[in-house]
């Protein structure tokens, strides 16, 4: 009995598409913009209200994607980077990036203002041309 179970979680586990997705899992990036702490005096919680907008919105936006229901199908697998840029110039040119990649992702302005404050990306992998488009990000500190 013992054999069987390890035969089938061997040829499960070595089935190429299974070991791409352990080796390189659905991950979210959300970006803030690092300015708007340090130069225009928001605090840590509402800038991490933007980054909850925003990665909500992504999800709702991108549910009928297979990467995303994906994602969310293991809820307690979820991977997410959070990172920052300097300012809002930097942010509209990533999201620049990310757009010419093809990488379903959403901008999120907070309202009335119409203030630019982050992007997060739907759940995707992290191939080359991903990992180039964060290199200028860092990761997230308050």
């Amino acid at each position: 009995m013992a054999s069987l179970f390890f035969q089938k979680a061997h040829s499960l586990l070595c089935t190429p598409n299974i070991l791409n997705t352990m080796a390189d899992p659905l991950t979210m990036f959300i970006v803030i913009r690092k300015d708007l702490i340090k130069a225009l005096g928001w605090s840590t919680g509402s800038v991490i209200a933007q980054a909850c907008h925003a990665s909500t919105a992504v999800l709702h936006k991108t549910s009928e994607l297979p990467d995303t229901r994906e994602y969310l199908a293991d809820l307690n697998n979820m991977h997410k980077v959070v990172l920052e840029v300097k300012n809002v110039a930097h942010l509209e040119a990533l999201a620049a990036s990310l757009s010419g990649l093809d990488v379903p992702h959403v901008t999120w302005r907070e309202q009335p203002e119409d203030i630019l404050t982050c992007l997060s990306t739907s759940p995707i992998r992290r191939n080359q041309e991903v990992k180039d488009a964060f290199k200028k990000c860092s990761l997230f500190r308050s």
